[in-house]
């Protein structure tokens, strides 16, 4: 009976990555929004023991990466991954895993809960065909921890704030808390400039009196490039202010690049390509509902 040849296309889609050193593949699991259970930890390290060299290599984007397992091993290393609850991830032309820091429950500084979103947006996007990979970053703040810029969508968390000069008593903390310098003490009151604001809620979280309220809301960006070629993604809408406008408008990034792209061109030269005001009149319809 002839041996059995990879399928070296299936097996990069499923997550095998074929090394240099023949009959060997690196396994890229599937790691959403940077967090895995105790159990989950435990199966990946019995799984690189037995099946590997006893290592794994943590990626640039989260994920976890088990290398040296051999072609012949592959369908038992997914069983035993599948009892400890880990699944393979992506490679190629399709939306990778969604990586996000750990946010508003538990950083101090998060404007969202970014791992909530991250399941959310692996539940709607992760694994889908498109012409080239597309990747995702939620970041909880202005801290931008995770640089949501450098990825195809990047959300980032912020606050839409508001004042209420009756609770204030003047002390002056959220002028100072505020690294824009979009506010100042004018005569006893706080003054705000919007122009300068970039919705961190740093002063709504230093305020000792609750005079300063937020309302939490998604900061997105398009087209970020971080490979051969460099490219910051661009904000090009308000705030958003909820989760059902935020994937009406994912929607329509992932469509027009489904629409738009060559086959192996990456979202931010499509935009260059097609020219970035069409795009603007789609996302800013689905913006707009």
């Amino acid at each position: 009976m002839a041996e059995k040849k990879p399928d070296y296309a299936a097996l990069k889609k499923g997550g095998f990555m074929r090394q240099k050193q023949k009959g060997h593949f690196s396994l890229r699991l599937q790691v959403v929004g940077g967090n895995l259970t105790a159990e989950n930890i435990r199966t990946v390290s019995e799984v690189a023991e037995k099946y590997g060299k006893g290592y794994v290599h943590m990626t640039s984007r989260q994920g976890i990466e088990i290398p040296f397992i051999r072609f012949e091993d592959i369908e038992e290393v997914k069983e035993k991954l599948a009892e400890g609850g880990v699944k393979p991830g992506v490679c190629g032309p399709r939306v990778r895993t969604v990586t996000a820091c750990q946010g508003s429950e538990i950083c101090p500084s998060g404007c969202i809960d970014t791992y909530e979103l991250a399941k959310e947006l692996d539940e709607h996007y992760f694994g889908r065909e498109l012409p080239h990979k597309f990747k995702f970053g939620v970041t909880g703040c202005q801290n931008n921890c995770l640089k949501a810029e450098e990825n195809d969508l990047g959300i980032k968390g912020g606050m839409i704030v508001d004042y209420k000069e009756e609770d204030c008593i003047q002390c002056g903390v959220c002028v100072k808390a505020c690294r824009e310098s979009a506010l100042s003490m004018v005569d006893g009151k706080v003054e705000i400039d919007r122009n300068k604001c970039n919705h961190c809620g740093r002063c709504v979280k230093s305020c000792p009196t609750d005079a300063w309220v937020g309302e939490s809301g998604y900061i997105v960006s398009f087209g970020g490039l971080f490979g051969n070629k460099i490219y910051k993604g661009e904000t090009l809408l308000p705030i958003i202010k909820d989760k059902e406008t935020l994937f009406r408008v994912a929607d329509a990034a992932i469509g027009f690049f489904e629409k738009n792209a060559n086959p192996g061109e990456r979202f931010r030269l499509t935009l260059q390509r097609v020219g970035e005001e069409e795009f603007r009149k789609v996302i800013r319809e689905a913006y707009n509902g």
